[in-house]
């Protein structure tokens, strides 16, 4: 393995590219990242660089956003069968539908959607911002695609606001039971339950956290306790016992596991990069579209 890393990182600095791996990846990709965390934040870390290449280690979804932000660059997704399951609940033609019977209604597009949706929409969010976006629409009624969870959790921290949620899921996250919960407290009730909103509002009620995956992981830093049951996917769960080791970390259940993500591999980042393979294309239209979609976003959470 440390030649491959080594070959890597020299084919880096040959091509001028980065490598940004979410957080959810395999833990040995760490080793010849660039940037590594939450989606839209690995982005716009690769727009603020002078790079010509992007190696994204994530999702499509992930890779597409990189393109729509940097449409200058050359973005490659190792493994182009890494999909999101969630993303692929909702095409373009499934958003143009859903969107009719709410005519005038403000769509919140979550950043976990393809661009082609993204250009169906009025404003993204995150699933750290996203109580901050539905607000500042200042309306009474929003759509909010595709994660019902988020959305509903969304509806739940605001008085009068209705929430219209399409039915998407993350299936990882979706799977935590309430009783997941109420057994890990009764289990360990020295420690902090950090949950990620994109699990059920009734899940996420019974949490002493609720956050994104960089703020449980900025949660866990920022914290003088010692113990925590983490719910959300592996890979933060993987990187706090690494980073934190005079800490205890405590994965909700076994189970907690995106395929999706775990698919790229150090094999893969290397021949992507080596012949330039997987090269994410946009279509003028809908890069210009969900562009907008993103920048709207941008301006509110400044």
């Amino acid at each position: 393995m440390k030649n491959l890393i080594e070959e890597i990182k020299n084919l880096k600095e040959e091509k001028n590219a980065i490598i940004l791996a979410h957080s959810y990846q395999n833990i040995e990709i760490d080793q010849v990242a660039d940037f590594v965390g939450d989606s839209l934040y690995l982005s716009q870390k690769a727009k603020e660089t002078n790079a010509d290449i992007i190696v994204f280690a994530g999702v499509y979804f992930m890779a597409q956003t990189a393109k729509i932000i940097s449409p200058e660059k050359k973005v490659l997704l190792p493994n182009l069968n890494a999909g999101c399951l969630m993303a692929d609940m909702i095409n373009h033609e499934q958003m143009v539908e859903f969107k009719k019977d709410y005519p005038d209604t403000p769509v919140v597009c979550y950043i976990n959607s393809t661009a082609e949706v993204k250009a169906e929409c009025d404003i993204c969010c995150t699933s750290s911002n996203a109580l901050d976006i539905v607000k500042s629409l200042n309306t009474q009624k929003v759509l909010f695609i595709p994660d019902a969870n988020l959305g509903k959790w969304v509806e739940r921290q605001l008085n009068g606001v209705e929430v219209i949620t399409y039915d998407g899921n993350c299936p990882v996250h979706n799977s935590v039971t309430v009783e997941d919960i109420k057994n890990t407290r009764t289990k360990y009730p020295d420690s902090k339950i950090l949950i990620h909103p994109e699990c059920k509002p009734e899940v996420s009620e019974l949490g002493d956290y609720v956050g994104s995956t960089s703020g449980i992981i900025d949660y866990v830093r920022n914290s003088h306790d010692k113990k925590f049951v983490i719910v959300t996917e592996k890979g933060v769960y993987d990187r706090l016992k690494r980073d934190y080791p005079d800490k205890e970390f405590i994965l909700i259940k076994n189970n907690m596991l995106c395929d999706s993500m775990k698919l790229t591999t150090l094999d893969e980042i290397l021949y992507s990069l080596k012949y330039g393979v997987n090269e994410i294309t946009l279509d003028d239209e809908v890069r210009r579209l969900s562009s907008n979609c993103i920048e709207r976003m941008l301006k509110v959470s400044k």
